[in-house]
C-alpha cells in the first residue's frame, strides 16, 4: 500500500522513477553475488596453478625452516629474515588477490551496475529515528536477509563437517608426512572443501539475484495516480510538448502520404504546392482534400503520386487557392467547385479515351478573385 495516499501500487515503475532511484543510489543490488563470484574465481585458480604455487610455497617454506649458526646467534638478524620469507610468500599468493580483487569489482557490477552517489551516504532523519529502525529490524528485507545468513552458515557448516568426514584419515596422515608431500595433501583438500563451500555459496546467490530485482521492482511500483500524476508534469514541459507536437505532426505527414494512393488527382503549382483531391462519383458529397503540402511536402506528393499513377494537374492558382483554404479530409469549398468540377471531369474522361478517338480539351480553370492567393498566401 503507498504510504501517502493508501493506493494499491500496481503499475510497473516508469523509466522516470527508475532513474531518479538511480541517482539516488537505490537499485536491485545481490551481495551474496559478488562473494560467489570471487570464491568461484579463486577455486579456479587454485585449481589451475595449484601444482605451481604449491611448489613456490614449498620452497617459501623449506627457506623459513632453515636458519644458519650466524642467524641464530644474531637476534637483529631474525625479523630481518622473517619479514623476507612473508614478503617471498606474499608474492606467490599475490596473483590470487589481485584476482579476487578484479572479480569483486566486476561481480558489484553485475547486478544493479556501478554507481556511486552522495544521496545514498546523505545524512537521512529516517536513519536515526527509531521508529524507522525499529521498522528495518523486523521488516521483512531483516527476515529474508536472517533467513539467508542461517542458510549459508548452515550450507558452509555443513560442507566443512562432511569434508572432515570424509577426509579424517588424510588429515590425521597430513601430520604424519614430509612437510613437500604434507603441503601437497593439504593444498589438495584445501582446495576440494573450497570447490564445495563455493558451490553452496553459488546457490545463495542463485536465489539472491532474483529476489532482489523482484524485491526492488516491487518496491519501485507505483499506484495509479503517481503514473498520471508523471505524465502530466512530462507533458507539461515545453520541451516535451514541442516533441509531442513534432511526432504529432511526423505521424499526421505519414498518414497523408499514404492518402495519396487513393486521390483522383494532385493539382500542383507545379513546384512549390500540391493538392491531392478525392471524388467518388457515385455519392452526393463534394471532392475531399486527402493530402497537401508545400515545397518539400509538395514534392513527395508529387513521387508518391508518380508512384501509383495518380494524375497530375498543373493549375498553379487553383492548387494555391486549394491550399490556403482547406484543410486535410475536408471538402472543397463551393467558390472552387466549378474550377476543381472542370479539372476531375478532365481527369475522368481520360480513362474512358478508345484508341483513334479525340480526348476532351484541357481545360484551364479559372479562380475567383477571393480566391487568387500569391506564394506567400496573400490575395491578390
Amino acid at each position: 500500500m503507498s504510504e501517502d495516499t493508501g493506493a494499491e501500487k500496481t503499475e510497473e515503475p516508469t523509466a522516470r522513477k527508475l532513474q531518479k532511484a538511480r541517482d539516488d543510489g537505490q537499485v536491485a543490488r545481490s551481495t551474496e553475488m559478488p562473494g560467489a563470484t570471487v570464491m568461484i574465481g579463486a577455486v579456479a585458480l587454485m585449481v589451475l596453478t595449484g601444482g605451481a604455487l604449491i611448489t613456490k610455497l614449498i620452497g617459501v617454506f623449506k627457506a623459513g625452516f632453515m636458519f644458519d649458526r650466524t642467524t641464530l646467534l644474531s637476534p637483529d638478524l631474525l625479523p630481518l629474515t622473517f619479514g623476507t620469507q612473508a614478503i617471498n610468500a606474499f608474492i606467490v599468493v599475490i596473483p590470487v588477490f589481485i584476482a579476487t580483487i578484479v572479480l569483486a569489482i566486476l561481480a558489484s557490477g553485475a547486478t544493479g551496475g556501478y554507481l556511486f552517489s552522495l544521496k545514498s551516504i546523505a545524512p537521512k532523519a529516517s536513519k536515526i529515528n527509531p521508529l524507522e529502525g525499529f521498522k528495518r529490524m523486523f521488516g521483512t528485507k531483516a527476515l529474508v536477509e536472517l533467513v539467508k545468513a542461517v542458510l549459508k552458515f548452515s550450507l558452509v557448516t555443513g560442507v566443512l563437517i562432511l569434508m572432515i568426514n570424509l577426509n579424517l584419515e588424510s588429515l590425521v596422515q597430513i601430520g604424519r608426512m614430509p612437510l613437500e608431500p604434507a603441503l601437497q595433501s593439504a593444498g589438495d583438500l584445501i582446495a576440494k572443501s573450497a570447490l564445495f563451500v563455493t558451490l553452496s555459496l553459488v546457490v545463495i546467490a542463485a536465489i539472491d539475484v532474483p529476489w532482489q530485482k523482484y524485491e526492488f521492482n516491487k518496491r519501485m511500483k507505483m499506484t495509479k495516480q503517481e503514473v498520471k500524476d508523471e505524465y502530466k508534469d512530462i507533458e507539461g514541459r515545453p520541451e516535451v510538448k514541442a516533441q509531442i507536437r513534432r511526432r504529432q505532426r511526423e505521424m499526421s505527414d505519414q498518414r497523408m502520404m499514404q492518402n495519396v494512393k487513393d486521390a483522383d488527382v494532385v493539382i500542383t503549382n507545379p513546384e512549390h504546392f500540391a493538392v491531392a483531391l478525392s471524388y467518388d462519383p457515385t455519392g452526393d458529397g463534394a471532392p475531399t482534400v486527402v493530402a497537401k503540402g508545400a515545397d518539400l511536402m509538395a514534392a513527395g506528393i508529387r513521387e508518391e503520386a508518380k508512384a501509383h499513377g495518380v494524375y497530375i494537374f498543373e493549375a498553379p492558382p487553383l492548387a494555391r487557392a486549394l491550399f490556403f483554404t482547406t484543410e486535410i479530409d475536408q471538402t472543397v469549398p463551393e467558390d472552387l467547385y466549378v474550377a476543381v468540377a472542370q479539372v476531375i471531369a478532365y481527369v475522368f474522361s481520360l480513362d474512358s479515351i478508345r484508341p483513334g478517338q479525340q480526348g476532351m480539351q484541357k481545360p484551364k480553370p479559372v479562380v475567383p478573385s477571393g480566391m487568387a492567393f500569391d506564394a506567400s498566401g496573400k490575395l491578390q
